[in-house]
């Protein structure tokens, strides 16, 4: 049986390494063949091929040849082919220091190759292929089979995006989801443990329920949300991480207005589970297939275009003229071809999506020259933490074949923290991603924010006009711009591309033509069912746009009549509603929801599930818990004050006061018909209804 890595020597190392990759290669080959191709005798082979059967590496199996003679077969296993890449890793470091050395003493130099625990990726040249964790398509087809018997785990749309950027190289040099060891690296100094610089954990959490059916030392298969085996990994790591300092050392504060934080907090399962990865097939794409390049596909091209330096623009936003500008003298100045490498992964919650994004890239794609000029979608999870962050898309990049990168002033932030400043400074991410771009390897483009000089009819960087006090500087901010497209105002032709505006007017069109959600939130007997009939009846006494009422009482009987009133499936139920409303939202009708919803979390996450299609929302009716309990239609709060109805909210169970609702209601003393004309008066100031 094989020893275990600590103690083998690299002769045993070696041995097992060509065993492994041979097998992946050639997993058809007769053993005579397999012999000859590692040149060792037919004894020798069956000796290693039944030490690593019986460390796990390889599996057995039969089969019939020609002459119906039964002959065995030897197959790599998850656990071989996670093996392999390890050693894959081990093999190049000690060929690496064998090459210095004899180049040492040849020339009396060493040979300029940094130490592997200094480098951030293997490949000096951005052109050359980097490492996969795939494995060949025979085998893939066989570890798929075998790993339809292992524990499953079913990714998040988080985890996909990072898997598959994991499986491609675009992680590089990462070989799977983080170890322990390397996670406490990344969180307190940005390097893994082997001393390589990487900002941003890359980790699989799951619930402790979950965590508690898998043990360190277990293979487990990962399945996309449809059921498809992924890839698998050999779980050699487990623990509970501190989140609190993870939020603190990676976004820069335990602060749940950041989305990563509240995400982490209120999202993330509880526990991390590391180990090294096998990749057996890509996550599948339905759209824009033709713009999506692995890293290895992205640098096949660049060899084939001749392209030496390639800047890349990352973006989660529509292109417009000044970005136009932007790029155009980005590339100038690198003196380089240019990658527009937009993110249609995950993004900031509320953005465009990225069907409506790649559609605007599109249309605009021919106002480049085309010899110089590339697009491909990135399949990445942002994670909106400004610095590190930036560094992160650096080294993305890198792996992608780019030698320049374009940081823009407060790269990937996340807007404002809960005291109303923003999270982090204008330039730290350029600071940041300055300190270390030698040793990323990737040289940064300063983001210059350009602005519109009518006098000369062009685009130039704000802080290089000389004469902007005789001349007349135009721009127009994000918050502008979605202005204009909820009220359906003009936008001129100098700030965005004509065919740009219209693919934004259809998705976005202006706001009186939208599906929105009103959301009441209260305790139970404040008013909310009454006020929501009553502006149901107003709404659609005005026509327009059917208009649904997703009442709390009436959801629990026809949607989730199975739940009861645990934590758990409270929050269950508001999901459902939630998702209920973004559906109607999301096709131009009305929801009005009246739910308890005591918890702000979960107000929040259906907040952003709703805002991806339209406004939400969130009126409080503010009754207070006095009033409610002297009201007490149904006899609950007296049964709750009796304990028979356990964990009922105001009494034994928390009601999370919404701190910064669009409307709050007084209820004890106004008629209800008042209260829903407040709404109605609302929903016309923000221009969703017409006056």
């Amino acid at each position: 049986m094989p020893l275990p890595p600590h103690i083998r020597t690299d002769e045993d190392e070696d041995h097992l390494f060509r065993l492994l990759r041979q097998l992946d290669v050639a997993p058809e080959a007769s053993q005579r063949a397999l012999a000859s191709a590692l040149d060792i005798s037919l004894g020798r082979l069956n000796a290693q091929l039944r030490a690593a059967t019986d460390a796990g590496f390889i599996k057995i199996t039969e089969r019939d040849n020609t002459d119906k003679r039964k002959r065995v077969a030897y197959a790599i296993t998850t656990r071989g082919a996670s093996e392999k890449n390890r050693l894959t890793d081990t093999f190049l470091k000690r060929k690496f220091a064998e090459y210095d050395k004899i180049h040492a003493e040849l020339t009396g130099t060493t040979s300029g190759f940094n130490p592997l625990k200094n480098r951030t990726n293997f490949m000096a040249d951005t052109l050359a292929p980097i490492p996969e964790l795939y494995v060949s398509y025979d085998s893939a087809q066989k570890l798929k089979m075998e790993a339809a018997d292992l524990t499953s785990h079913d990714l998040t749309a988080r985890q996909i995006c990072d898997l598959e950027l994991l499986m491609n190289g675009g992680f590089n040099p990462l070989k799977g989801f983080m170890s322990e060891a390397d996670y406490d690296g990344v969180v307190d100094n940005m390097r893994l443990e082997s001393g390589a610089l990487w900002p941003m954990p890359i980790t699989l959490d799951v619930s402790e329920k979950e965590a508690d059916t898998i043990e360190v030392g277990q293979d487990i298969a990962l399945r996309d949300q449809e059921g498809v085996i992924l890839a698998t990994m050999t779980v050699t790591d487990k623990w509970t991480p501190n989140k609190a300092l993870e939020a603190e050392k990676v976004f820069g504060a335990d602060d749940s207005a950041h989305p990563s934080v509240n995400y982490l907090h209120n999202q993330a399962g509880n526990v991390y589970l590391g180990g090294p990865v096998t990749g057996i097939q890509q996550p599948v794409h339905y759209d824009f297939r033709a713009r999506r390049d692995t890293p290895n596909e992205l640098r096949a091209y660049f060899r084939k275009m001749g392209w030496r330096k390639v800047v890349a623009f990352q973006t989660r936003n529509p292109l417009h003229r000044a970005h136009q500008e932007l790029t155009f003298r980005a590339a100038k100045e690198a003196q380089a071809n240019l990658l527009i490498h937009p993110v249609v992964g995950l993004t900031k919650p509320g953005d465009i999506d990225h069907f409506t994004r790649v559609r605007c890239y599109e249309a605009v794609l021919d106002q480049y020259p085309a010899s110089t000029t590339a697009m491909s979608l990135l399949n990445l999870a942002m994670r909106m933490a400004g610095p590190r962050e930036a560094v992160w898309h650096g080294l993305i990049r890198k792996n992608h074949g780019c030698t320049h990168f374009i940081v823009g002033r407060d790269h990937a932030g996340p807007g404002k923290n809960s005291a109303g400043d923003d999270f982090y400074g204008p330039y730290d991410a350029q600071d940041l991603f300055r300190e270390h771009q030698e040793e990323m390897g990737i040289e940064m483009v300063d983001f210059k924010h350009m602005v519109y000089v009518q006098d000369r009819a062009q685009y130039e960087p704000a802080d290089e006009i000389a004469d902007k006090d005789n001349v007349t500087v135009l721009n127009i901010s994000g918050t502008e711009l979605r202005r204009r497209l909820a009220e359906g105002l003009e936008i001129p032709e100098w700030f965005s591309f004509p065919s740009v505006v219209e693919e934004l007017r259809k998705s976005r069109p202006p706001r009186a033509q939208q599906g929105f959600t009103v959301f009441f939130t209260g305790f139970s007997g404040s008013g909310k069912s009454t006020i929501a009939n009553a502006l149901m009846v107003k709404l659609m006494e005005m026509g327009g746009r059917p208009v649904t009422l997703l009442d709390g009482d009436i959801v629990r009987k026809n949607l989730s009549s199975e739940l009861g009133f645990s934590k758990e499936h409270r929050d269950l139920n508001i999901r459902r509603i939630g998702y209920v409303a973004s559906e109607i939202t999301k096709n131009g009708g009305i929801a009005i929801c009246a739910p308890i919803a005591p918890y702000a979390t979960t107000r929040r996450a259906v907040r952003e599930d709703i805002e991806q299609f339209g406004a939400f929302i969130e009126v409080h009716v503010a009754t207070s818990i006095e009033e409610c309990e002297r009201r007490d239609r149904k006899g609950l709060y007296k049964l709750a004050r009796e304990g028979k109805i356990k964990e009922f909210t105001g009494i034994s169970d928390p009601y999370d006061v919404p701190t910064d609702p669009e409307l709050s209601l007084e209820t004890e003393s106004v008629e209800v018909d008042n209260c829903a004309h407040q709404v109605i008066l609302k929903l016309e100031s923000m221009g969703l209804i017409k006056g």
